[in-house]
Order: C-alpha cells, then structure tokens, then sequence
C-alpha cells in the first residue's frame, strides 16, 4: 500500500510540525521592540500555539478513526500553512497570539496522522525503521529549524513566519500521493466510547506514561543546560542553542539506526538502556566540572533518546486496536505535551529550594525509575519485539 513516495512525504508532514516552535524560538527576543510587548509576555508567541495544539488533539483523538486519514491531514496541513504564513502580516502581539492558537489548530493533526499511518503501512521492523527515520527527521529539525529561522530573521522579525506558506504545495502533494489508510469499512462508530475503553489496556497507559517521562526529561535538558552553560562558561543564548544542537545530532543518529537495534536486541530492551543512558547524562550534567564533560553529557543525552522514542512509537501502534489507532497515537501524543510542561512546573519548585545540580539529579531518578519499572514489567509487551 505505501508508495515510493508515502514515507518521504510523512516525514515532511512531521518535520513541518516540529517545526512550529523550533523555527521561531530563536527570534523571539527581536519579536519584544517590533510588537511593543515584554521579554515575558512574547513568550506566548510559543505558548499559544503549543496549548492550543494539546487542546484540539484531544478533540481530534475522538474522531480521528471515525474519519479518513487525509480527510484531517490535507485541511490541518492548510490550517498550519495560510494562517502560520499570515503571522507575518500581525501589526500587535494579540494579533499574532490569535493566529498563533488556530495555527495550533492545524499542528495537531499532523504529527498523529503520520504516526497513525505508519502503524497503517508498515508492519515489523519496516514500520520500526519508518518510526526511526521519523525520530531522525524531527532530530535534524530540532537543529536546523532553529538556524533557518535565524537565517530568515536578517531580513526582519517577522520572515521566519513565511517558511510555514511551505506546507500548503506539500497539502497539495498529499492529495494526490499519499493513500487513504482508514478506509470506510475500517472505521469506528463510537469514537470516545471506544478510546475510553482502550485507554484502560494497561499496555496503552503504560506506554504512555513513558512518552510523559522521556519528554519529561528531554525538556529538563532543553531548559536548563542553557542555564549551566550561561552561568557556568558565560555562554550567550546563540551558543547555548548550538550546543544543545549536539543532542539532536545524537538522537538523528541513532534513531537512523532504530530497526538494527530492534531487531539485534528487541524493543524493550532498548527503551530501558535508553533510559539508563539518558539518566547517567542527567546525573553526568549535574556533576560535570568542565565545558568538555558537559558536551559529552549533552551528546549522550541524544544518544538515550534517540533509542527511546523510535521503539515507544512502534510500541503504541502495535498496542493500539486497529480501529482505534489514530485516537489512541493523539492521546499519546498529548502526554508528550504534559510531559513537557510538566517539567518546568515541577523543577521550578526543585530549583527554587535546592540548586541547579539537584533539578538534573531529580531528573535523572525519574529516567532510572522508568527503566526499573521497564524491567520489572518486561513481560507486559510480550510477542511484540519480533514484530
């Protein structure tokens, strides 16, 4: 069923949805004077847009299997394209924050959709290799997409924002290329009922719980390594970006290599030495004496979760009901949210009370408890590494 052309075009669809925040991040400081706004308040610029993308991927898990795949994708591609490209046009910060939530609107369907139907077309460790060069696509994302909206930002605040006009051709080319996966007669009828009750398989929940933990700490590093290398070797933000860019090298790297890894040593495996690895990157960072050991740290960070994340959403496709695939792959979507936000909520209180070095402890406990609970649990996906 997948053509030649299906997978490089889902792996555009992701790229273009993991870029959504990644491209303007860098700009938003040049964003304050232009818009007459605060350093505080054109942080919404990205919180708009990530609230608003968790929100409708609720609503879009309760009938993404009751509709066609394309029937979500063509209109959220559109969504994210004409309205992301029209920021450039916003004249005041509440005009941008207003497209910024519907441009949200079209990023939640995209990233779903494509895990969605990748469970569809491929089966063992082809759909474990799509899943990795998946992880690898949004890996090199995380470290150009930054660089291009730099690059774009020479020429004005507000140009990065034209790179999202970029997605409507690529709507246009998913109309025609890319082939229908949920079908009529495949279709559910009772949406919310059904992915109520898939949400009590403990193997769904579970898997879930490990997508909130890996983004959990992924964002404990993205947040306060800067702070380490600031306060640490007085690295400016520019710096600070290209080192965290070391990760994402790591985890494209690795995720490249996901079906290999699987097929010599089984999914579950490889998740819990990914967490293993990340937690002795989270506790190295906060022992690290030196610039050198510190970029290590960073670089091994990438490593764990380039192992992690391909095999978690192979994992959440194999155990999801066919009919209930799209819904369920949201859900698991939106933890990755709540793990994110999670992470500066919680380790704001641990910082405020303690000490930078006790925040990368903290969350290096929480990734040895996840491949404990891993260990402990080794049997709860049974039958599936060979698949």
């Amino acid at each position: 069923m997948a053509g030649k052309v299906t997978l490089p075009i889902l792996l555009l669809v992701a790229f273009f949805a993991m870029s959504a925040g990644a491209i303007v991040a860098p700009v938003l400081p040049f964003m304050v004077e232009p818009l007459n706004t605060s350093r505080e308040a054109v942080g919404l610029v990205l919180g708009a847009y990530t609230f608003s993308t968790a929100f409708f991927m609720f609503f879009l898990s309760t009938i993404m299997d009751r509709v066609g795949r394309k029937s979500i994708l063509i209109p959220c591609l559109l969504i994210n394209g004409i309205v992301g490209g029209t920021c450039y046009f916003a004249p005041d910060l509440e005009t941008l924050l207003i497209l910024r939530f519907i441009q949200g609107v079209g990023i939640a369907g995209m990233l779903p959709i494509v895990m969605t139907m990748i469970g569809e077309l491929y089966s063992g460790f082809d759909r474990v290799n799509a899943m990795g060069m998946m992880s690898m696509t949004t890996g090199i994302g995380g470290v150009s997409a930054p660089l291009i909206g730099g690059a774009m930002a020479v020429y004005g605040w507000n140009v990065p924002f034209l790179f999202y006009f970029l997605t409507v051709p690529l709507a246009v080319v998913a109309v025609f290329m890319l082939p229908e996966t949920n079908l009529p007669e495949m279709r559910t009828k009772n949406g919310m009922f059904d992915l109520a009750k898939s949400l009590g398989d403990v193997r769904i929940s579970y898997t879930m719980f490990l997508a909130f933990a890996v983004f959990f700490l992924l964002y404990t590093m993205v947040i306060y390594v800067p702070f380490t290398l600031k306060e640490n070797y007085g690295f400016d933000a520019r710096q600070a970006g290209l080192a965290l860019g070391f990760q994402g090298i790591a985890m494209a790297i690795v995720a490249s290599r996901a079906k290999n890894l699987a097929e010599k040593h089984g999914k579950q495996l490889i998740v819990r030495l990914g967490f293993i690895v990340t937690g002795i990157a989270l506790a190295g960072t906060a022992l690290a004496n030196s610039l050198l050991l510190n970029m290590l740290f960073i670089f091994l960070f990438g490593i764990g979760f380039g192992m992690v994340q391909p095999s978690l959403n192979t994992l959440i496709t194999q155990v999801a009901p066919p009919k209930m695939m799209g819904g369920v792959v949201s859900i698991y979507n939106i933890m990755k949210y709540v793990g994110q936000t999670a992470a500066p909520l919680l380790l704001a209180l641990v910082l405020f009370n303690f000490s930078l070095p006790v925040v990368f402890v903290s969350s290096s406990v929480i990734a040895f408890i996840a491949a404990a609970t891993l260990y402990a649990a080794k049997d709860i996906y049974a039958g599936l590494d060979g698949k």
